[in-house]
């Protein structure tokens, strides 16, 4: 099975995410960004769904420590930004792929899909 680690703050995005991914993933979650660079550091997660705005660390901060050690570990960006400069930031800062807040959950779904399989 699939290893997700969730990056986010809110508990009704990670209450969202965990019945959606539940059945088909092992989720870990670190709820602000020094903990998720800690988690994906340590636990070489097979994709990462990474907020942008987080306590702590925001999520560009977290994914270009990431990228300092894994490249290749597909991260998605979220954020309720939908403006274009959120998504250039997190391509920039290292994300594969960018999704807006509230998650379309097929979008979602289809996104992980074509990065884990």
């Amino acid at each position: 099975m699939k290893t997700i680690l969730v990056v986010e703050d809110t508990e009704l995005n990670i209450d969202l995410i965990t019945q959606l991914l539940e059945d088909d993933y092992n989720l870990l979650f670190a709820r602000d960004g020094a903990q998720g660079v800690e988690m994906a550091l340590q636990n070489n997660p097979d994709l990462i769904l990474m907020d942008i705005s987080l306590p702590v660390m925001d999520g560009y901060e977290a994914t270009r420590k990431i990228r300092e050690k894994h490249k290749s570990i597909p991260i998605i960006g979220l954020s309720a930004h939908a403006m274009s400069g959120h998504e250039q930031s997190a391509i920039e800062s290292g994300c594969n792929d960018y999704l807006t807040k509230p998650i379309n959950d097929e979008l979602l779904l289809k996104k992980i899909d074509q990065y884990v399989g």
